[in-house]
């Protein structure tokens, strides 16, 4: 872990106890006790937009004619989506961790490194591109609160979140239209030039162009971003349903209101892992607008981190056997064969 990371990762475990200490511990925690093995089921829901998110990376790859021979099945794609989603939730890696995760679970499943960057790539730009709408959907309802006179200044907040997501999607993008990779590792060779570049830059133009081509099919990358949308717009049933089993029921306008701007307050918080204190500060910003308590608002953010350990601890487990299975494999190949 870097310093930096350590220093965000401090600040926001920080925030997050200290959050917890305001409201009061016992008063949160029997909140959450409510639910009891409901959240089991809150984390099984959350196969359905996984498998949203896991489609959107499979239809970049299906079925192209130059990748016949490396056809991507949907279960291979739910399988990396998962692991990368466990690493981004559970390790200090900020949100690097997971595509680099994804990218080496395709490749390891058959998929040529090049193409399997290129679609956790696009599939990634999409995917944000879909939490921004995402947001201003929520943005479009919460307008209609403060349309009576509710939290004006939480408004501005939630605007700049969005604006701070918006900005570095379109900068991501503009990047990778103008070779990322190669202009990234070109630096790197330049700060560490003692070694032959070569070969990796070779590689690093080959994802650029693989990229570039993969953005030339716009109906698939349309499909990408639709399924995208429906995975954010489909989580809104996992607010829904655990504020059910918590006993503070909210409709699914409330539900999608407190998913949409809670995940751009989580997404402008990127570099702290986890947003971490800062998911838990949203969902307290936005229980208001919609008449939730404040130890409900922080047993809902919990739910989630409940969530997030339930599906990911398998995830890392999981992902630590593929490693050695591969490795192993991998090392097999290697060995000689006697005549």
């Amino acid at each position: 872990m870097t310093r930096a990371a350590l220093i965000l990762l401090s600040i926001g475990t920080a925030l997050f106890v200290g959050l917890l200490a305001w409201q009061g511990f016992g008063s949160v925690a029997s909140t959450l006790l409510a639910a009891g093995w409901g959240l089991a089921l809150v984390a099984a829901f959350h196969l359905v937009p996984l498998a949203l998110d896991a489609g959107a990376i499979s239809v970049l790859l299906h079925r192209h004619p130059e990748r016949a021979h490396h056809h991507l099945s949907l279960r291979d794609a739910l399988f990396a989506r998962w692991v990368g989603e466990s690493v981004n939730s559970l390790l200090p890696a900020g949100q690097i961790g997971g595509p680099v995760v994804m990218v080496r679970q395709l490749s390891q499943r058959g998929m040529p490194m090049r193409d399997a960057a290129a679609a956790i790539t696009v599939s990634t730009t999409a995917q944000a591109l879909a939490q921004i709408i995402f947001a201003l959907l929520g943005l479009l309802l919460f307008g209609a609160y403060t349309a009576h006179g509710a939290l004006h200044d939480l408004q501005t907040a939630t605007l700049i979140a969005t604006g701070v997501l918006g900005a570095m999607i379109v900068g991501f993008y503009f990047a990778q239209r103008r070779g990322m990779f190669g202009r990234l590792l070109g630096v790197v060779s330049k700060l560490f030039g003692k070694r032959d570049w070569s070969a990796l830059m070779t590689r690093a133009e080959a994802v650029d162009a693989a990229v570039q081509a993969m953005y030339r099919e716009r109906g698939r990358v349309a499909v990408s971003f639709a399924l995208s949308l429906a995975g954010w717009i489909v989580g809104t049933v996992e607010v829904w349903l655990a504020l059910r089993l918590l006993g503070h029921p909210v409709d699914w306008v409330d539900a999608l209101l407190l998913e949409s701007l809670g995940q751009a307050i989580r997404g402008a918080a990127f570099m702290i892992p986890g947003s971490l204190g800062v998911q838990e500060g949203g969902y307290l910003l936005l229980a208001p607008l919609v008449g939730l308590p404040s130890d409900a608002a922080l047993a809902l953010s919990l739910s989630k981190r409940a969530r997030e350990i339930l599906l990911g601890l398998p995830g890392l487990l999981v992902l630590h056997f593929s490693e050695r299975s591969w490795q192993r494999r991998r090392a097999m190949r290697r060995v000689p064969v006697a005549d």
